[in-house]
Parts: structure tokens; C-alpha cells; sequence
């Protein structure tokens, strides 16, 4: 998995929500935390933010090398 698709189902986990009680509080369809938490590339970077602004993130660039060593 991704390091997205981890941060996001532990998250949601942490708070105790199913897929479809976050999808629900996030406002977004329960196929879009699917496809981030199974990891799929071709996802809206619109609808990735509407679902990290739950955990008060959004999607930023970072250092290529960093990406890297963590992943």
C-alpha cells in the first residue's frame, strides 16, 4: 500500500468510522476512499483533499528523494 492509502484507512480506523460513515463526512462517494485506500494512481486530486482535510492535510509536493527513502 501506499503511503497515502495507509495514512487515510488507519486514520479512519483511528476514529472508529467505517468506509461509508467517512465517505458520508467527508462528502464524498464511498468508491473514492475505496480507491485511495486500495492504493489506485488515477484518483481527483480534488476529491484526495476533500478526504485528508478530515485530518487537517492536503496533498502537497514533496523532495523526490524523500518519497523515496520512505517508501
Amino acid at each position: 500500500m501506499t503511503a497515502l492509502s495507509n495514512f487515510v484507512k488507519t486514520r479512519r480506523k483511528q476514529l472508529g468510522l467505517t468506509q461509508e460513515e467517512f465517505a458520508e463526512k467527508a462528502g464524498v462517494a464511498l468508491t473514492v476512499i475505496r480507491k485511495i485506500e486500495q492504493g489506485k494512481e488515477n484518483l481527483s486530486v480534488a476529491k484526495v483533499n476533500q478526504v485528508l482535510i478530515m485530518f487537517g492535510h492536503v496533498l502537497g509536493p514533496i523532495n523526490e528523494s524523500h518519497a523515496t527513502r520512505n517508501s
